[in-house]
């Protein structure tokens, strides 16, 4: 958050004394990026907290609300640098002249690619970590910003150096940077919905989920799977077959044995819900 605000001012400084239209947008993206650490800290937060009365799930979910709202955030920030290069081309056409940027905005792009790329790495590196889908989509939104500032570089330095005919190249890099925005955006908002309407997790992993449980002893057909993603954990539910002459404590034994084995694979916080059947 402090970087990103700090960021956000140096940006918004150099844009205004350096008259750089892709600067300004540039110190907008990172807003952007504040406001959604500020979200991040504050779901990650809850989404941590242990079931409860009104949650039996957990707040898993809280989570991958995060991710949809960063998603959504990176989206509007991807249109409104879409929208604005456009209309700063379309008045080129039409005959206007863009102002020469300062070298104080170039400086500032360079800083902003270094500071921004270091940013996704530690972020991305401790989300992995922490198994958080939200951490992880906001080391996605650091580095979104490095991009545009990449476009912002391109631009704003061929517009300093190469002279009038060049500074076009300005708000065309910003649309091309644009494009990368949105398309991060809507693979985070597409995760983040499918989670959300209870999308199945991949087909290998539920194959590796029935070969684990298949492995357990006087196990037999596991069916009836169901899988869905909770924030950072997991839930599987499944009917399993064993001889219809085992007593309760036998059969209660074997589900905590395939329950061992699913959360020393997937993890402790893993919700598991087993049906036991008999043979027939």
């Amino acid at each position: 958050m402090f970087v990103n605000m700090m960021l956000f001012a140096l940006k918004l400084v150099a844009g205004i004394v350096g008259r750089s239209g892709a600067m300004i947008a540039d110190a907008v993206h990172s807003a952007s990026d504040f406001v959604t650490d500020i979200i991040v800290l504050a779901f990650v937060r809850v989404s941590a907290k242990p079931r409860d009365e009104d949650h039996d799930w957990g707040h898993g979910k809280y989570e991958t609300l995060a991710s949809l709202i960063i998603g959504v955030a990176l989206f509007a920030v991807g249109v409104e640098i879409l929208v604005e290069s456009a209309e700063r081309i379309a008045d080129v056409v039409a005959g206007e002249q863009l102002p020469r940027p300062g070298a104080i905005a170039v400086v500032a792009a360079a800083v902003s690619i270094v500071v921004k790329e270091a940013l996704y790495h530690y972020t991305v590196r401790v989300g992995r970590r922490m198994e958080s889908p939200s951490v992880v989509a906001n080391a996605w939104h650091h580095r979104s910003d490095a991009l545009s500032s990449i476009g912002a570089l391109v631009g704003i330095g061929a517009a300093h150096f190469l002279g009038e005919k060049w500074r076009i190249a300005d708000p065309i890099a910003a649309i091309v940077v644009a494009a990368l925005i949105i398309k991060v955006a809507y693979e985070l908002c597409n995760v983040a919905v499918s989670e959300l309407l209870e999308k199945s997790l991949p087909k290998d992993v539920e194959d590796e989920i029935l070969a684990i449980i298949s492995s357990t002893p006087n196990v037999c057909n596991p069916h009836n799977l169901r899988t869905r993603r909770i924030g950072r954990a997991i839930a599987i539910e499944v009917h399993i077959r064993v001889d219809g002459a085992t007593d309760v404590r036998s059969s209660h034994e074997i589900t905590r044995q395939i329950e061992a084995q699913l959360k020393a694979r997937f993890g402790t916080q893993t919700a598991i819900v087993i049906h036991v059947e008999p043979i027939k």
